[in-house]
C-alpha cells in the first residue's frame, strides 16, 4: 500500500465522486479507479459503493477514511519534521562554556538570540573547563563548547572559530602597594603568592600565567588553589594572594579587591567556539552562523 493510494481514496471519499476527485488530483478517472480497485483488492475490502449516478462509502471505507487521514497527517508531518531538522530548527544541541564565558555579553547575547530563533530545538548549557571541553567534543558528548586560549597542540578533529579577544586582568588586594598603578608590569608580580586553578583543572589561563611569568624571567609561587573564579577572587580579597584572569571578571565586584591591567602585550585571551572539524550537521551550522553573525553585527562587518 501506497501513500498516493491513500490520497485517492481520500479524495474521492470527500467528493463523492470519481470525476471530482481525478479534476482535484489532476489525473485521469481510468486511472483513479483502477487505483481505487487495486487498493480494495490489496485490503480485501470493498471500500466504495459505485453506480453511475452515486458514489458511497461502505462501512469498511468510514473505518478506513479515518485511518487514512491519520496515516496521511502523520506521514505529513514526518515530512516537516525531516524540514526542520534540515534547516537546524530541530533536534538536541549540547552546548559547552567556561567559567568565564557567561560574564561576557556576547554569551548572553547569542545563547538568547538561538532560543528565540529556534525554539524546537532541545539546548543544554554545559559549563566546564577548555581542556574538559575538548575531550568532550571529541567523545561527541558535546557538540560545540567556548572555550578560551589553549597552551597544547588542539587535536586534529576540532575546529576553532575566534569570537572575540580579552585582556588579562591582576586582581589584586586593595591594600597592595601596586594597586597606585594603572598598568602593572609582570616582572613586579615576582614573589608574590598566587591564587591559582589547579593545574588539572584544564583551565586555558592556568597555563598562560606561567607563560607570562616565565617571559618576564620568573615562575610564580602558586600559595592556593581553588576551583571557581569567585572563590579565587575571594581568597584575593581575602589576602591570600594575587591572581590573573579575563577581564570579564571585572563583574565580580567584591570589596577589598582591585582589577588593573597588565602592562604586557601578551597578556589576552581569546573568546573561541569549538566544534568538531567532521560535524558539519544543520543544528551546529546554525549555531556557529547566528554567533559569527552577532560578533560582526557588533564590529560592523561581514560575519564571511
Amino acid at each position: 500500500m501506497e501513500l498516493r493510494h491513500l490520497r485517492y481514496f481520500v479524495a474521492v471519499a470527500e467528493e463523492l465522486s470519481f470525476t471530482r476527485a481525478a479534476e482535484r488530483l489532476h489525473i485521469g478517472q481510468p486511472p483513479l479507479s483502477q487505483q481505487i480497485q487495486a487498493l480494495e483488492a490489496e485490503i480485501g475490502a470493498q471500500l466504495l459503493e459505485r453506480s453511475k449516478r452515486w458514489v458511497r462509502l461502505t462501512e469498511a471505507g468510514k473505518l478506513f477514511l479515518n485511518d487514512a487521514r491519520r496515516v496521511l497527517a502523520l506521514s505529513e508531518q514526518a515530512k516537516l519534521t525531516a524540514q526542520r531538522a534540515q534547516r537546524g530548527e530541530s533536534g538536541e544541541l549540547r552546548v559547552g562554556f567556561t567559567f568565564s564565558t557567561p560574564f561576557t555579553p556576547l554569551f548572553a547575547q547569542v545563547i538568547r538570540r538561538y532560543r528565540q530563533q529556534y525554539p524546537g530545538v532541545v539546548f543544554t548549557l554545559h559549563e566546564l573547563a577548555t581542556l574538559p571541553q575538548l575531550a568532550a567534543l571529541e567523545a561527541r558528548e558535546l557538540d560545540l563548547g567556548f572555550v578560551r586560549t589553549v597552551a597544547t597542540a588542539l587535536p586534529e578533529s576540532v575546529r576553532l572559530t575566534e569570537l572575540r579577544q580579552d585582556p588579562l586582568v591582576l586582581v589584586l588586594p586593595s591594600d597592595s602597594p601596586l594597586v597606585r598603578k594603572k598598568k602593572v608590569p609582570v616582572k613586579d608580580l615576582e614573589g608574590l603568592p598566587f591564587v591559582m586553578y589547579p593545574k588539572d583543572a584544564g583551565t586555558g589561563i592556568y597555563p598562560q600565567i606561567f607563560r607570562l611569568c616565565r617571559a618576564a624571567g620568573f615562575s610564580p609561587q602558586i600559595a592556593m588553589e581553588a576551583g571557581e573564579a569567585s572563590t579565587i577572587i575571594g581568597l584575593v580579597a581575602a589576602g591570600c594572594g594575587v591572581t590573573v584572569l579575563p577581564n570579564s571578571f571585572n563583574n565580580i565586584h567584591m570589596e577589598g579587591v582591585v582589577y588593573r591591567e597588565l602592562d604586557d602585550p601578551g597578556a589576552t585571551t581569546s573568546l573561541l567556539l569549538a566544534q568538531r572539524a567532521d560535524d558539519s550537521s544543520p543544528l551546529v551550522e546554525a549555531f556557529v552562523a547566528l554567533a559569527k553573525g552577532n560578533v560582526a553585527q557588533k564590529m560592523g562587518t561581514d560575519p564571511d
